[in-house]
């Protein structure tokens, strides 16, 4: 027979409250109760697990100890998971609802974003999706944090991060893009080294800037740098006013840009390693059934339409 659990639900999610805010008081207010109820049922829940789920500083509130942060991710688990037994109990588990944090590469948030929610309001018009758009650091830190439940990302750092998981969904090879006026625009297809002696106009984000640069400098030539941004589109623009070549990887559906000016994608003939992008999860960690149909549709998204229309 199997041994009672000694914490309840209601436990939990005082603490994951208290946790968030950072403060008893805090957590009180928000879940309109006692602060001696909320601070009863967490010295209730260390007593049962027999850790110290909290470090109590005066003036500086509450801090998370290693025994802590592992139980805020398994609590947020744990009390989805509940609410996905309770819709099922209710008779409504055919109908996925309730929130999904989506983390979203910030340079992928337009070619992906207004698909996955015109699909997702057709198909699970109950699903609310919250998105976080970062740099691929900022995503791994959210991923294990728990503020997002998965990350749609290109595999910058998430090969060589021992507790992430990553599927690959799609592979973009890099190509050239010129100004529409530049003498190789009608080739449709180059090789990098006929440009690197242009300036190059950079999509200077973290991971990213050392892709591109590292593509250039296999041409053989060092690549002259001469205009950073961290805008994808500023890129486009930039290089439609014949500033310079870039070296992207996402193609638009249009070659016009926000600038007015039009740019020409030239195919690379000299192979280069195409960026994966993934669907990143934290390892072991059970997605519930509203966020895998979620992953379901960006797999369908990108399979088929991906962002190269």
């Amino acid at each position: 027979m199997t041994s009672p659990v000694g914490f309840t639900l209601v436990q939990l999610r005082y603490f994951l409250v208290a946790a968030e805010r950072g403060s008893m008081t805090a957590a009180s207010d928000q879940l309109n109760i006692a602060q001696s109820a909320v601070s009863t049922a967490i010295h209730n829940l260390e007593h049962d697990l027999r850790v110290q789920l909290f470090i109590r500083r005066r003036g500086r509130g509450l801090i998370l100890t290693p025994a802590g942060e592992r139980l805020q991710h398994q609590a947020r688990e744990l009390l989805a998971r509940a609410r996905e037994v309770e819709g099922e109990a209710r008779g409504s588990g055919e109908t996925l609802s309730g929130p999904v944090t989506v983390g979203c590469f910030v340079t992928l948030a337009p070619f992906y974003l207004p698909v996955l929610f015109s699909e997702c309001t057709s198909r699970y018009p109950a699903i609310e999706i919250d998105v976080v758009e970062a740099e691929a650091e900022q995503l791994l830190r959210a991923l294990h944090a728990g503020h997002i439940d998965f990350a749609l990302t290109y595999d910058f750092g998430l090969s060589t991060d021992p507790g992430t998981h990553g599927e690959t969904i799609a592979r973009f090879p890099a190509y050239a893009l010129v100004a529409a006026g530049h003498p190789l625009a009608g080739r449709g297809t180059v090789e990098l080294a006929e440009l690197t002696a242009e300036p190059l106009v950079l999509l200077d984000l973290p991971h990213t800037r050392d892709y591109f640069r590292a593509l250039v400098a296999d041409s053989g030539t060092a690549p002259d740098v001469r205009y950073r941004t961290q805008s994808y589109e500023t890129v486009r623009s930039m290089v439609a006013k014949g500033l310079g070549y870039s070296v992207l990887n996402q193609r638009p559906a249009t070659g016009q840009t926000y600038g007015g000016g039009e740019v020409v994608e030239l195919e690379l003939s000299d192979g280069r390693s195409p960026l994966e992008l993934k669907l990143a999860t934290v390892q072991g960690v059970t997605q519930t059934p509203r966020a895998m149909a979620v992953m379901e549709l960006l797999r369908g998204i990108a399979s088929g339409r991906g962002p190269t229309a």
